[in-house]
């Protein structure tokens, strides 16, 4: 998809690269994939094990950017404008008693998330309108004027998502597909939905890193792609343009926001949740795509600046590249250590009173020895295979799973990767109280269950986002 270099060639520092990997390692972030695009060529690229390069991951509201793109798309079709009003557009799902402050919410106020909600509208308006977030999203009170304050509210995205249906006849997966995906040879894009089968639009789209980081450089390009236009210029760059202020905050490096775009001191950025990035510097000609399960995520734009802006136009040498090109390559998260015990089983039940429990209480969790790991037996709803001092993957329930295991001691315990997310579950059991526990590292967005995650598509109501 996108052409292959080396620091050294791309007249970029191989160590002002390293400096950024020190970054995250010193602040004990869980890196998964990294990704530096330099004059539209890789200049280097890395996953921690078990993440690996053909896997498409969840990127939270990251999905937020590309569904402004289909908003570009649409109005450049001529099928919406920015100050198409929602009640215009949808007239079918408009209350009864919507306010004139509803009637008034355009496009605009959309992507700038500029409605006059007084905080993130997502779960009041389910709770008003269980099975129309429309309707709930125009319910819920107004605090200010529209235009004027912006708060991140996850449902303006929904709504836009089904103004851009609407208009175009397609469904937004559909249309992304035909005229940004497809074109650009991403074939892998997979959608989570609300239960009515929808896509949610401000979250839910897995890509590879390879895939949000030819994103940012198509954003780079102006929207062409070799030599197609796929995105108006004038689009990108409205959509990359601040349009209205955010409050300050000491650790965040948002400058302002654009349509579904934050804003930084030096370009722009799409970001999701627990640290999934796509970071455009226009001045350094530079693109760096970042997936993790970071809750340090607003730092990441301003490290990324200040670490590799210093090494822009002052290579180093080849044997610095491959130092590099090595350490990216031996990139691993750590597999549970401890011994095999090969001929030991347990059976225990689960103990859900910890916090971030992923498992109901009082489930049936069977641990059996197999070749070179375990099989691991949850009630009767699935069953992971974890390696020993290595990672086995399965797939129960239609999302795989990467598991790694071992006895520490009288306790087994295994790391579960929901692998095509950026979150994972640790096991532990107690072989002689019989008991075990199972917890998030990070839970999701989408709520604690583990079996919900692990089918695909994944299909809900989320509790909050």
């Amino acid at each position: 998809m996108l052409p292959r270099s080396t620091p050294a060639a791309s007249l970029m520092s191989s160590r002002s690269i390293g400096a950024l990997l020190d970054w995250l390692e010193a602040r004990s972030v869980e890196g998964h994939s990294i990704m530096v695009v330099r004059h539209g060529h890789v200049v280097a690229e890395g996953w921690w094990a078990p993440y690996s390069a053909d896997r498409p991951q969840l990127i939270y509201s990251l999905t937020k950017s590309f569904t402004s793109t289909a908003v570009g798309l649409a109005v450049a079709d001529g099928l919406l404008s920015l100050d198409d009003r929602v009640v215009d557009v949808l007239p079918d799902q408009v209350p009864d008693d919507v306010s004139e402050q509803g009637r008034r919410i355009t496009v605009h106020h959309l992507l700038s998330m500029t409605s006059g909600h007084p905080g993130d509208s997502l779960e009041e308006a389910w709770r008003l309108e269980p099975g129309d977030l429309v309707r709930g999203f125009l319910r819920v009170p107004f605090a200010d004027a529209e235009g004027v304050r912006h708060v991140y509210d996850n449902a303006t995205t929904f709504l836009l998502a089904r103004m851009v249906e609407r208009v175009t006849g397609r469904r937004l997966e559909d249309l992304l597909d035909e005229r940004l995906f497809h074109p650009m040879g991403i074939d892998h894009a997979e959608w989570d939905r609300v239960a009515s089968g929808a896509a949610f639009g401000f979250h839910g789209l897995h890509l590879t890193t390879e895939a949000v980081a030819a994103f940012g450089e198509l954003l780079l390009r102006g929207g062409r792609w070799g030599d197609r236009q796929l995105v108006p210029r004038d689009w990108v760059e409205r959509a990359t343009s601040k349009h209205i202020d955010i409050p300050p905050a000491d650790d965040d490096a948002a400058r302002g926001y654009g349509y579904q775009f934050w804003m930084s001191s030096h370009g722009y950025y799409g970001d999701g949740a627990y640290g999934q990035h796509c970071v455009v510097i226009p001045s350094l000609d530079l693109v760096v795509a970042v997936t993790s399960a970071n809750t340090q995520t607003s730092a990441v734009p301003d490290a990324i600046w200040d670490c590799l802006s210093p090494g822009i136009d002052r290579p180093d040498s080849a044997h610095d590249d491959e130092v590099l090109a090595d350490r990216l390559r031996r990139l691993s998260c750590s597999p549970v250590p401890g011994s095999a015990d090969p001929s030991r089983s347990v059976k225990a039940t689960l103990d859900a009173s910890a916090a971030d429990s992923a498992l109901p209480d009082g489930m049936t969790v069977v641990v059996d020895p197999v070749d070179s790991g375990w099989t691991l037996r949850f009630g009767s709803s699935f069953t992971v295979e974890a390696g020993f001092g290595a990672w086995r993957e399965s797939s129960p329930l239609g999302r795989p799973v990467v598991a790694t295991g071992a006895w520490q001691g009288g306790t087994f315990v295994a790391e579960l990767w929901v692998i095509t997310t950026p979150h994972r579950v640790r096991l532990a059991v107690d072989a002689d109280a019989g008991t075990a526990v199972a917890t998030w590292s990070t839970v999701p967005l989408t709520g604690p269950q583990l079996e919900l995650h692990l089918r695909s598509p994944l299909m809900t109501r989320p509790d909050v986002a």
